[in-house]
């Protein structure tokens, strides 16, 4: 296939979507998307009755009558924005929303949704804008030194994207003078940044954005986690590949602020919970699962001792 097809195919598929980059794909012949399949949801019950009085977080949260919860807009089957409604969406979503429930909010009607990007996740909490964070926000000992984890509820692995026609990466390894995009202050930007140091790094606040820049032969990879990427090659797939396997292991957390270690404790016991009663695979299978990758096991909890 020609790159100048292939040019006009991406344009056609960027015009389509107008700023919702992969909400659909421009090619005839193409699979219809695949979005959330909101009637295999769970439904998550409310634990009315759930206190936590020594959490000043959820004491602030059941005052102003609503949880506000920082998420992502622009990772297909993880956390999705629909720009005319304005509803979020994704496996993310469905976890912070089952959190919700057992906090004693009603996933429905008590919880506001905030885009926050990567860059920003650590302010956001400390400063209070959010309650707490879902997100594909990897646990790692920096952060801790911010912020506080519970779970995690999901493991990635870092991976590149690229396109069809790339047959010169196939890892990261071959990234030497390759432009390669990433979200600004998300862990595989540092990773490649510290370990592949000839790539040519360009960053932005979206995954969005660096996916448009590859359709368009700006960049020529695009990296973040696995789980993130599938959802892009999914929805494009005569555009988009996964090159090579897994680099990394990227420990899905809830962002909560640091001093709140009841907080975090109960967002732990509301995982195991959830991930028990098979509200977690049923979350899994109507998001995430929709890329083709079974559901895995869920890793266990690392219920860190209170600072």
């Amino acid at each position: 296939m020609q790159r100048t097809h292939r040019r006009l195919g991406a344009l056609a598929l960027l015009l389509a979507v107008a700023g919702s980059l992969l909400a659909g794909c421009g090619r005839p012949g193409s699979p219809p998307i695949r979005g959330p399949r909101p009637d295999q949801l769970p439904t998550y019950r409310v634990q009315s009755d759930f206190r936590l009085p020594e959490s000043s977080t959820w004491n602030r949260a059941r005052k102003r009558g609503r949880l506000i919860v920082g998420a992502k807009e622009d990772q297909p089957y993880l956390g999705e924005k629909d720009p005319a409604t304005g509803v979020y969406s994704g496996y993310d979503i469905e976890i912070a929303k089952m959190m919700a429930a057992s906090l004693g909010f009603d996933p429905a009607t008590d919880v506001e949704f905030r885009t926050i990007a990567s860059a920003n996740r650590e302010t956001a909490l400390q400063n209070g804008q959010i309650d707490y964070y879902v997100g594909t926000y990897t646990i790692n000992d920096n952060r801790k030194q911010l912020v506080g984890f519970a779970g995690p509820y999901y493991e990635a692995g870092q991976s590149l994207l690229v396109r069809t026609d790339e047959d010169d990466i196939h890892g990261p390894q071959d990234l030497d003078g390759k432009r390669v995009c990433s979200a600004a202050g998300s862990t595989p930007y540092q990773r490649i940044q510290k370990d592949y140091p000839k790539a040519e790094l360009v960053a932005y606040d979206t995954y969005s954005i660096c996916v448009d820049n590859l359709l368009t032969y700006q960049v020529d990879a695009v990296t973040t986690d696995d789980t993130i990427l599938m959802g892009y090659a999914a929805k494009a797939p005569d555009e988009l590949k996964l090159a090579g396997k897994p680099f990394s292991k990227e420990p899905y957390g809830i962002g909560v602020p640091r001093d709140d270690t009841a907080l975090r404790f109960a967002l732990d016991d509301a995982l195991a919970v959830h991930e028990k009663n098979g509200d977690w695979k049923k979350a899994y299978d109507a998001t995430l699962g929709l890329s083709g990758v079974p559901a895995p096991t869920p890793p266990p909890i690392d219920r860190y001792p209170a600072n």
